[in-house]
């Protein structure tokens, strides 16, 4: 018979100004704080940023927040999936000490006027598919550096454009934050977690496999030897649209730190592979890197 694991209980807070508090006062006390930015509807990926998160610090700060700025008026900011009660015990579980769950109020008081913006590596990929996408992401995740005042912050490598553009930031604004990528999380037969896996149909979840395949693809391509980025990403795309479901929006062969579009590939260079795929009505992301 396996022993109990003991969960402790976390202390939800929902005021900024209350969050701001307590953080003053655990760096006060010498505890290294560590924030896991999520909007909820957690999943195994969350938990295991969570997991990391507490190996780095002493107190772990999970916020949930659906952010209304990074989302456009045709996307699905209110529908998105949310569950606090079932977010709250599954943190719990992954060691979150506090759980910072603010209203939309009190996280853009009217009159709102103030953004921050990172400039040309979010004018591609899912900048260039989302435009306010980016200008949403880097203004609440400042804010939320300034709430928690963390020590670290851990971040998932499945939105790989977004790790660049927060480590882009940090180093911008003089944040004194270690930036944490943790690996992607998939299910056993390679989608990549996600809340919006929800939304899927059986028949679209089974399609869904196709984005993880087909980085597999790109990868065996090159590591065999193809240096031409068209002929990996016309592979890609034909794999894909087998698919009837499956609608490409973007597939992206760029340099791993700039986010530069590759023609060609030289030898010892990072590579990031990514794409973005509507299965359905529901719109997919995920990634791979590999070194040349």
């Amino acid at each position: 018979m396996e022993p109990s694991v003991t969960v402790t209980k976390a202390r939800v807070i929902s005021s900024s100004h209350e969050m701001q508090r307590v953080s003053e006062e655990l760096r006060l006390s010498g505890k290294r704080i560590g924030v896991v930015p999520t909007m909820g509807y957690l999943h195994e990926g969350h938990l295991s940023l969570i997991r990391i998160a507490k190996d780095h610090s002493d107190v772990v700060i999970t916020s949930i927040f659906v952010n209304p700025t990074q989302f456009a008026s045709h996307e699905d900011f209110e529908k998105y999936p949310r569950d606090f009660d079932r977010d709250r015990r599954l943190a719990e579980e992954a060691g979150t000490d506090i759980l910072f769950c603010p209203d939309t109020k009190n996280m853009y008081p009217e009159p709102y006027l103030t953004y921050v913006e990172v400039k040309n590596i979010t004018e591609v990929l899912e900048g260039k598919s989302r435009p306010i996408y980016f200008l949403g992401v880097t203004t609440i995740v400042t804010k939320l550096f300034h709430i928690t005042k963390p020590h670290v912050a851990v971040f998932g490598q499945k939105d790989a454009q977004q790790e660049v553009v927060i480590k882009q930031m940090t180093r911008d604004m003089n944040f004194d934050v270690d930036i944490v990528v943790a690996p992607i999380v998939r299910e056993p037969d390679g989608l990549a977690m996600s809340s919006r896996n929800v939304y899927l149909s059986p028949e679209e979840r089974k399609d869904a496999v196709i984005l993880y395949e087909s980085l597999q693809l790109a990868e065996r391509m090159i590591r065999n030897g193809e240096r031409n980025a068209k002929a990996v990403i016309s592979a890609m795309k034909k794999l894909i649209e087998r698919k009837k479901s499956a609608t490409v929006d973007y597939i992206s062969i760029a340099d791993r730190e700039r986010l530069t579009q590759l023609g060609a590939f030289e030898s010892n260079q990072s590579v990031l592979i990514s794409l973005a795929v509507r299965i359905g009505n529901t719109r997919l992301i995920d990634n791979t890197s590999l070194t040349i």
